[in-house]
């Protein structure tokens, strides 16, 4: 089966930057909806479109096609005094930038450094500004259930889980995020 829209695609892989230093060793495959539903980069489905069980290619993605660019006015220091304890490099808070606009969404910054009474914020994505190479071989192909398409997003193994019916989710590993917002 091909890869087109509607397809659930499994994909082993590895994350290198431009100098092959690895990334994420890709221990558990990607698996995602294909068809323009944000589930992983533009390019990687472009690349993946029309082809089959055992393809395999690496391709490299600029920023402004992954990340984007590294942006320092998303950097930001704030008194240690704001956030909870305990604190330690590379948490996670939702926050607001600071810009004039009210209509700003939250952002996830992540803490970067810690120094006496003031921690660092960046709320870049810790790949943005990186050129990443991607070394891609296709798993598996398969049709789509209408529920994935309804979703748009993938259901099962590797995929996202609703939990029971009932809407007890609890057990649901990989859905818990050590976030927590400052204001």
């Amino acid at each position: 089966m091909k890869i087109a829209k509607n397809t659930v695609v499994t994909v082993n892989y590895k994350l290198s930057d431009a100098q092959d230093n690895l990334i994420e060793d890709g221990r558990q495959p990607m698996v995602y909806l294909h068809g323009d539903y944000e589930n992983t980069l533009p390019k990687i489905e472009e690349e993946l479109d029309g082809k089959e069980v055992g393809y395999a290619n690496t391709i490299q993605i600029e920023p402004d096609d992954a990340f984007g660019e590294y942006d320092p006015a998303l950097v930001k220091v704030e008194p240690r005094n704001r956030l909870p304890e305990p604190l330690e490099v590379g948490m996670q808070f939702e926050g607001m930038p600071e810009s004039d606009s009210p209509d700003e969404e939250a952002m996830i910054f992540t803490v970067t450094d810690i120094a006496d009474d003031k921690v660092v914020l960046d709320g870049n994505h810790p790949l943005a500004g990186i050129a990443l190479r991607f070394s891609l071989t296709v798993a598996d192909v398969r049709e789509a259930t209408d529920e994935e398409i309804a979703h748009g997003h993938v259901h099962g193994a590797h995929g996202h889980d609703h939990g029971d019916e009932d809407g007890d989710d609890e057990g649901d590993e990989g859905d818990h995020f050590r976030t927590h917002p400052i204001h």
